[in-house]
């Protein structure tokens, strides 16, 4: 069984540096007022960081031979996630993202060193692995000229970035048609459940700033604030840990459905995490902050029945999530959303969930 090495644990790390930085923006986003630009901020930067983050993954399955070589260029890779970490504050602030871009172009262009190796020692899967270093390298082009010609104030520049996504999720879905890569199932299902906790960690980031919070203050609604927090986490945890295999198969069709559908979920863990850190701040905005919680837990919950459970559950057992999502959006979007009724609906959810997996095992 292909194992998770310390180097790949170590990439995860810098990843959710970067993913860190852009929850951080989010709150201070939040707390000035200015809600649409910096959800869509947090979005823009988001599939940078997971992009980069999946390539690599799921390029290491298959070929990570231990190497010196791989090594370093898999520490190159680091640093660049670093310094697109260091540019997340442009992406908010409606500057050009020179230095976001900087680091998620070093990533890709390290990426495209990779597949070059694959392809001159892999000869049953050359096509594969020049198209995809052909892929990625036309996509960096595109998104130089994107920020050379287009001011992030432009009407055009959403569309345009989005244009510019739509062509990097093209480059695995053509390339693995012409030979798929040798990756491991076990191994993908484990990289990805890593990089799930360790993004719900924002949440943790929460919990500890809402009971500082509490210290500081006596406050006792600061503790229960706290509380629920951590009922939300663990809940989140115990759905997404269910006892039915991620993956069920290694078909190409599914496994697209299952890695690009996890943007959705890793981008709604973190938006939860987002959603607390505003509420533990303390700066206004607290309906607005509560919304997000809950519509992001739903959108967490829903794309993990896409993903996994309207797959591999049948019967009144695969209508739990999406009943669940269903009510949270009902309620959060009622005048006064609560955290309550958020991780009531969670833990029920979760303990549901949990019970369909122990009767489907017997």
């Amino acid at each position: 069984m292909r194992g998770v090495t310390p180097l790949e644990l170590m990439f995860d790390l810098a990843a959710v540096v970067a993913i860190g930085a852009a929850a951080g923006e989010l709150a201070d986003g939040f707390a000035g007022g200015q809600i649409g630009a910096a959800l869509t901020g947090f979005l823009c930067s988001f599939f940078m960081i997971w992009w980069a983050w999946m390539n690599y993954t799921w390029f290491a399955s298959a070929y990570d031979d231990g190497s010196p070589g791989f090594r370093v260029l898999t520490m190159v890779l680091m640093f660049g996630a670093l310094i697109l970490a260091a540019g997340i504050g442009d992406v908010f602030s409606g500057e050009p993202i020179w230095m976001s871009l900087t680091g998620f172009i070093l990533m890709r262009m390290v990426l495209v060193v990779l597949w070059l190796g694959a392809a001159r020692g892999d000869s049953d899967r050359r096509t594969t692995a020049l198209s995809y270093a052909g892929g990625v390298s036309l996509a960096q082009v595109y998104w130089i000229a994107l920020v050379v010609t287009a001011s992030p104030a432009s009407p055009t520049y959403l569309p345009l970035f989005a244009l510019g996504a739509a062509l990097e999720l093209s480059v695995p879905a053509i390339a693995e048609r012409k030979g798929a890569t040798a990756w491991h199932r076990a191994h993908i299902i484990a990289r990805y459940g890593r990089l799930t906790l360790i993004v719900l960690g924002q949440c943790f980031l929460a919990i500890v700033a809402a009971l500082q919070a509490g210290s500081e203050a006596g406050a006792a609604a600061s503790l229960w604030q706290a509380v629920l927090f951590a009922l939300i986490a663990f809940s989140l945890w115990s759905i997404y840990f269910a006892d039915e295999a991620q993956l069920g198969d290694t078909r190409l069709n599914r496994a697209l459905l299952w890695g690009y559908g996890h943007v959705a979920v890793l981008a709604a863990a973190a938006l939860v995490g987002g959603g607390m850190r505003i509420l533990a701040s303390s700066q206004g905005q607290t309906n607005a902050a509560e919304l997000l919680i809950g519509l992001s837990a739903a959108a967490f919950i829903a794309s993990l029945w896409v993903i996994r459970d309207a797959l591999r559950l049948d019967g009144r057992a695969r209508s739990i999530l999406p009943v669940s999502a269903a009510l949270l959006i009902a309620g959060s979007c009622v005048p006064n959303p609560t955290l309550e009724w958020i991780a009531t609906l969670l833990v029920l959810t979760a303990v549901a969930r949990r019970h369909a997996s122990q009767r489907r095992a017997t």
